[in-house]
């Protein structure tokens, strides 16, 4: 039995999970547990047992210095509280750590005893996967789940993905089988600019969570910042033709596949959150201004297993035979932090 003490009683809570590593291209995900966990001073109430669940040659301790005493990072994952106020407060528990090394499923039982000790309404993960995606186009995010009946009344989608999975994909299929109400939030990320952080994916993120669970975000400099990201790798990719004529090729095929969604209905729900955002005005502890992120490093177009400084072409007609999409999860490279949409 898991003992909370010290832990208040919780209003509509939703749990909020990310795993740094293969589900978490960018650092997208992990970076936006940490920004509401940083931004709503979240409080850590409980730690899962590092020995339990990660090997320490993979995933290594960190040594610091405090006040002249070594002391010792252990990984692992943490869960925190956030209280949430205002006209419509709803708490959160957010769940944040590395995907672990070893016992997947205990690890999965220990996480939903304490949703289920907390009186957690609904389970979101957060994930990121490479994809073809431009980088000058909005983040493709899908939410995904194993329920039929969450599926039909969130519009969201029901998994078909078949394939190898991570953490994110275990701990949703968890949760549907205890009973839980889980949906998955996947970010795409462009192959070619895969390293963190990727604050614009971080930022789509966030803002389909605010709109999947009602509640208004503070977003503090992330808009700055991901306009910035932008910014930079549009002047790297303008210094080389090849990556130019490649994010153009990309730009053609997300805008094709996207014409049959330029409908009134479409249009009206963008308008709609449009409106909803602008209304609210910055959320607590949100800034009106931002901080723009330095985007002049040549390693955002660098290819980390083949120290290239472009993107290699993409098979694109083998790709097409087999009819996989540019941005699907199926036609996605594998590499560091791929990940599934499950």
């Amino acid at each position: 039995m898991i003992e909370l003490e010290g832990v208040p009683e919780l209003i509509d809570p939703v749990m909020v999970a990310a795993f740094e590593g293969w589900n978490d291209a960018g650092d997208a995900a992990s970076t936006a547990v940490a920004h509401l966990d940083r931004e709503w001073k979240g409080e850590v109430f409980a730690a899962l047992d590092a020995e339990d669940y990660y090997d320490f040659q993979v995933n290594r301790p960190t040594v610091w210095l405090d006040g002249g005493v070594r002391k010792i990072t252990w990984p692992t994952t943490r869960l925190s509280v956030v209280r949430v106020g205002g006209d419509k407060p709803r708490d959160l528990v957010l769940v944040r750590g590395i995907e672990p090394s070893m016992r997947w499923r205990s690890f999965c039982n220990e996480i939903l005893g304490f949703a289920h000790e907390l009186g957690v309404e609904m389970v979101v993960i957060l994930g990121a996967l490479l994809g073809d995606t431009p980088h000058t186009r909005p983040v493709p995010v899908s939410g995904v789940t194993s329920d039929p009946d969450l599926a039909r009344t969130m519009d969201l989608e029901e998994t078909r993905y078949e394939g190898p999975t991570g953490i994110v994909g275990i701990l949703q299929e968890a949760c549907t089988h205890a009973g839980v109400p889980a949906v998955s939030l996947w970010a795409a990320v462009p192959h070619y600019v895969s390293q963190p952080p990727n604050p614009k994916a971080t930022l789509a993120l966030l803002n389909r969570l605010e709109d999947l669970i009602d509640l208004r975000i503070p977003l503090g400099e992330l808009p700055e910042d991901a306009r910035a990201w932008q910014l930079g790798v549009d002047q790297l990719a303008a210094e080389d033709s090849e990556v130019a004529e490649y994010v153009q090729t990309l730009e053609e095929a997300r805008d094709t596949a996207e014409l049959p969604e330029a409908t009134g209905e479409a249009i009206a729900r963008e308008f709609e959150r449009y409106l909803r955002r602008r209304d609210g005005g910055p959320g607590p502890g949100q800034s009106a201004g931002g901080h723009a992120t330095e985007g002049g490093d040549a390693s955002y177009l660098r290819d980390t297993s083949s120290g290239r400084t472009r993107p290699p072409r993409p098979p694109r007609a083998e790709r097409e035979e087999r009819g996989e999409k540019p941005g699907s999860a199926e036609s996605d490279d594998s590499g560091p932090g791929d990940a599934e949409e499950e």
